[in-house]
């Protein structure tokens, strides 16, 4: 028997792997985990309570933003929000957790409910015991990166986690990271917190994998539907606690001007780190095997640079910390361990890029899928682009959400279809349409431009008639 120890079973990645590999003959599973009450992060404290939370303040929004509704705007009642949220938590966390349980009634798997440490590259121990396995999954995911600024150990800092169980929050607020969670989070704090924010943005402007035109859109939406202040182009240099048991942060600003940079002090009664995640390796005993986790240390096949054995998959891996890549990955994972069996080389893990912010409180989320103008070009594509207004379209117009923008990326020669991005109303939705567009190759002239009622959608088709038209000219 092929003896394969997974560790981190409970969440997204660690359960692809078992799922794929329980029924497999000729292979005995472990399955660790010391998660409680176990799920994994996007359960927990991720992809799904964040957009419960994210959900209620959307309504909030809706009401206020819209001036053919008169009276106040609702609050948010946060106590009953977290209530549900941690509900419906439980509930998806028991169900993954049920999952496992299931898998380990099987005759060649078993489940360890502990914290599992290498004590050599072959030997994995965990709740009491010591495993000899040919394989080892690491699917330990990821945890808050905690950055090194001067004096943040002087003060307190919230996280996203903090945030979805906090039942209320103060007046005002310093954010630092405004990359995924930040623009998550940002908005929430604002409408159902009522805060006034300020969000340190590093660069010109957010969203590192969009065109500008989508940050400088983004920007717009925060600035001026929930009275952000923004700073662009300043790094953080120094935090201190006032007097008031609030926070003070000095930012530096970029300017290569003969007077050199120049520097701004905010104050807040919160600070909240956003600053993104590093891989979760304390504790598993990395020091008795020959991985290092630093550069590229997981290779495309998702085995370890140091040990053709040991795999990473998930957030661990630094790669790409989505949900839906981790399971990929641990799909991938799977097939390789079938491989190295066979005796056939290990095939790298390839996908399309296909990334969703849940931007806007989620009514003006960002989605991408495929290449945007830049890595097109880099790719050595002769592209045509097309862009065009959601207040273009008249759906968009009646249903109060006007604002944002889609662009099409095709290549010229041929009209294939390379990538799209959107940040309108639910562009998220509109994502899975071009998920099957791009990774299908479609020629753009050979999609279909029919009259139906009109939806949304009708956004697509005018992308699609304009990317065609440059195609043919």
């Amino acid at each position: 028997m092929t003896h394969v120890v997974i560790i981190g079973a409970y969440g997204s990645a660690g359960a692809a792997v078992a799922g794929e590999l329980a029924e497999e003959p000729g292979i005995e599973l472990t399955l660790i985990d010391d998660g409680e009450p176990g799920g994994g992060l996007c359960i927990l404290r991720g992809c799904m309570p964040s957009k419960e939370v994210l959900s209620a303040g959307a309504h909030r929004f809706q009401a206020r933003h819209d001036d053919r509704l008169v009276g106040d705007a609702p609050e948010v009642d946060l106590e009953r929000t977290v209530e549900r949220k941690d509900d419906h938590t439980l509930g998806w966390a028991g169900h993954r957790r049920a999952g496992i349980e299931e898998l380990a009634e099987r005759d060649d798997v078993r489940f360890v409910h502990d914290t599992a440490r290498f004590v050599d590259p072959h030997t994995v121990r965990a709740g009491g015991e010591e495993f000899d396995a040919d394989y080892v999954v690491v699917a330990t995911g990821s945890s808050v990166n905690v950055p090194d600024v001067p004096g943040i150990d002087e003060v307190e800092f919230m996280t996203s986690a903090d945030v979805l169980d906090a039942t209320d929050f103060p007046d005002s607020g310093i954010v630092m990271g405004f990359g995924y969670i930040g623009m998550e989070m940002v908005p929430y704090l604002a409408e159902a917190g009522g805060m006034d924010l300020t969000v340190v943005e590093h660069d010109d402007r957010p969203i590192d994998e969009a065109d500008p035109e989508f940050g400088d859109a983004a920007l717009e939406l925060y600035r001026n539907h929930w009275d952000l202040e923004i700073p662009t182009n300043c790094h953080e240099r120094r935090l201190e606690a006032t007097d008031d048991g609030g926070v003070r942060l000095t930012v530096e600003f970029e300017d290569d001007g003969a007077d050199g940079p120049t520097r701004e002090t905010y104050e807040a009664d919160q600070l909240f780190c956003f600053t993104g995640r590093r891989p979760t390796v304390e504790g598993l005993g990395l020091d008795n095997t020959e991985i290092a986790v630093s550069g590229d240390w997981v290779r495309e096949t998702m085995q370890t640079a140091a040990h053709d054995h040991v795999y990473a998959v998930g957030d661990v891996n630094g790669k790409e910390p989505i949900l839906h890549v981790a399971k990929e990955q641990g799909f991938t994972a799977a097939e390789n361990i079938r491989r190295q069996e066979a005796g056939n080389a290990p095939q790298p893990y390839e996908n399309v890029h296909h990334h969703v912010i849940f931007s806007g409180l989620g009514v003006y989320p960002f989605a991408r899928v495929g290449h945007n103008e830049q890595t097109a070009r880099e790719a050595g594509h002769d592209i045509a682009v097309a862009t065009r207004q959601a207040s273009d379209d008249g759906v968009f117009k009646s249903k109060y959400v006007p604002e944002g923008l889609a662009k099409l990326v095709v290549d010229r020669a041929d009209g294939t279809v390379l990538g799209w991005q959107g940040m309108h109303y639910h562009a998220d939705s509109f994502a899975k349409t071009m998920q099957i567009v791009v990774e299908m190759g479609l020629d753009v002239r050979e999609l279909p431009d029919r009259s139906y009622h009109p939806t949304l959608p009708e956004n697509l088709d005018g992308l699609f008639r304009d990317a065609a038209d440059a195609v043919e000219q």
